[in-house]
């Protein structure tokens, strides 16, 4: 451990919070990248005339690269120091973002995408890791963890009308180039104000598990979306079963390490485990119901990118509000009861989407992203603290990159099971409601997505596009509040699922709280009679 690593409970200072803010910065950028680049495919599809299947690589494969190489990263930086790594991921992050912005072609665009998840793996465990040393007082710690979780989660909110206020201005490359003067700024100050650490036993990268790690979490996102999209068959099936084999020899590799790439024994505590399933599934439905919010606000409200955005900023100050004070609160209640209380007001909150309209103002909406998104605070603050609490230190880096990787495969899956939801409710209702009179391909791309459907209804006569969207924004309706009452059992489940299994957890501080209270008990016990 470098000397630079603060002491067991020495407060942190100005420069401590200082680093913390050169840590949550790209923290930030990287989860405004996620919305941003939704916005900006309209702009680039003109410029670049990507091919559909195209288009999804170039939306999933930042998803699958930064999945797959988030627990190696978290391990590397272990060995080779976590502030070297997130250096080396910011100058990456900052080159491949500047590839991007300026692509010629489709292709180019996929390849430097597939960079940015690359490099992207590097940062997000090595910021999380570096809290744990920088705040070595677990109060101190929960506070700044509820920062960074904050800023993971409100850049999701803000992406839209950042990137609205770009795409009115520039074009679409520009959305990539937010990130560069941040990571500028990482290399720059980094140095100064965050410290270098190393665990003590580190040993050689097992490559062997490096492979085995990114063919089993790579195939079985990439199947679960296929499945999700375009039903049964036979190559994802066989894809996903490959890869949960690969996953199952990993598992029995890492049990036989001395040094493994990932510790499984950390999921024999049963709380680390839980919370690890409070992030995926809360992090998850969020990041699927996200899309359908964003498409009624821009399809159906016809609302530009940045007042869209606009719309949802109140909902992300009020989850950056109870995620900052969820650390405090555990003061008086339970962390498993906060974390628990706060996925019950979600689902209240998914329930009361089903309220929203199509022609509804949007006062509903809001006020039930408000209840939604203030339920999600303390399961963001809490849970990631939770996870690194229940780590030994110098396992940090891969206990951080877990948290990752259960929120990333969460977004993943959120977004594919509850997206092919929507969309075969849609597709079911519009099928026997395609107008007569189109032609082939124009009821084929009504019945495939609102999109489509509103640019036929456009370019069809007033008597036959007027019913034909009235139709399509129903049927999007339909599959908006068949996703939002999914969202409300699963979370609703498992919110008791939380106050059973994390009943009796305890954060960091309130463990080291309770220590020299132990300490003083045993030393005011009088001594044993062999040792009179």
């Amino acid at each position: 451990m470098d000397a630079t690593t603060p002491a067991q409970g020495r407060k942190a200072g100005a420069k401590e919070w200082l680093g913390l803010t050169v840590l949550a910065l790209p923290t930030l950028v990287m989860s405004v990248d996620v919305t941003v680049l939704y916005l900006a495919l309209p702009h680039l599809g003109a410029d670049l005339q990507p091919s559909a299947n195209q288009t999804l690589w170039i939306i999933d494969i930042f998803g699958f690269l930064l999945a797959g190489f988030l627990i190696t990263m978290g391990t590397l930086g272990d060995r080779i120091g976590r502030r070297r790594l997130l250096m080396i991921g910011g100058a990456g992050f900052a080159v491949a973002s500047l590839v991007a912005a300026y692509a010629n072609s489709a292709e180019m665009l996929i390849a430097a995408r597939a960079l940015l998840g690359f490099f992207g793996a590097t940062l997000m465990p090595s910021t999380l890791s570096l809290i744990s040393n920088m705040f070595a007082d677990s109060k101190q710690r929960a506070q700044a963890v509820a920062i960074w979780a904050a800023c993971v989660s409100s850049g999701i909110a803000i992406g839209p009308p950042v990137g609205g206020l770009l795409l009115e201005s520039f074009w679409w490359g520009s959305v990539f180039l937010l990130a560069v003067p941040v990571m500028v700024l990482l290399l720059v100050a980094a140095p100064f104000l965050l410290p270098e650490y190393k665990s003590p036993s580190a040993h050689k990268l097992d490559l062997v598990s490096v492979g085995l790690s990114l063919g089993s979490v790579i195939p079985v996102i990439w199947s679960v979306k296929e499945l999700a999209e375009d039903g049964l068959h036979a190559l994802p099936l066989a894809v996903l079963v490959a890869g949960l084999l690969l996953g199952v020899l990993f598992v029995r590799r890492q049990k036989r390490l001395t040094e493994p790439l990932l510790d499984v024994g950390l999921f024999r505590n049963s709380e680390f485990s839980a919370t690890l399933l409070m992030l995926l599934v809360g992090v998850g439905v969020v990041g699927g119901v996200y899309l359908f919010i964003s498409q009624y606000l821009q399809l159906i409200k016809d609302q530009g990118p940045m007042e869209a955005g606009l719309w949802m900023l109140p909902s992300a100050f009020v989850m950056m509000v109870t995620a900052a004070a969820s650390p405090a609160l555990v003061r008086w209640v339970r962390p498993g009861f906060l974390v628990g209380g706060g996925l019950a007001i979600s689902a209240t909150g998914y329930f009361m989407l089903l309220g929203v309209g199509a022609d509804d103002g949007l006062s509903a909406l809001v006020i039930a992203m408000i209840v939604l998104f203030s339920g999600l605070g303390p399961v963001f603050a809490l849970g990631t603290d939770l996870v690194l609490g229940t780590a030994p230190p110098e396992r940090s880096g891969s206990a951080a990159a877990m948290s990752e990787t259960a929120m990333e495969f969460g977004i993943s899956l959120g977004i594919a099971l509850l997206g092919s939801i929507g969309a075969a409710v849609y597709r079911n209702n519009m099928e026997d409601a395609v107008p007569d009179g189109l032609p082939p391909e124009a009821a084929e791309a009504a019945v495939e997505t609102l999109p489509g459907a509103m640019a036929v209804a456009a370019d069809a006569p007033p008597e036959v596009g007027a019913p034909l969207a009235e139709r399509a924004f129903a049927f999007f309706m339909d599959g908006f509040h068949a996703s939002a009452v999914v969202c409300g059992i699963t979370v609703g489940l498992f919110a008791l699922v939380s106050f059973v299994l994390l009943r009796n957890a305890r954060t960091k501080a309130q463990i080291d709280a309770e220590a020299p209270k132990a300490d003083d008990e045993s030393r005011d016990e009088p001594a044993p009679a062999a040792a009179r």
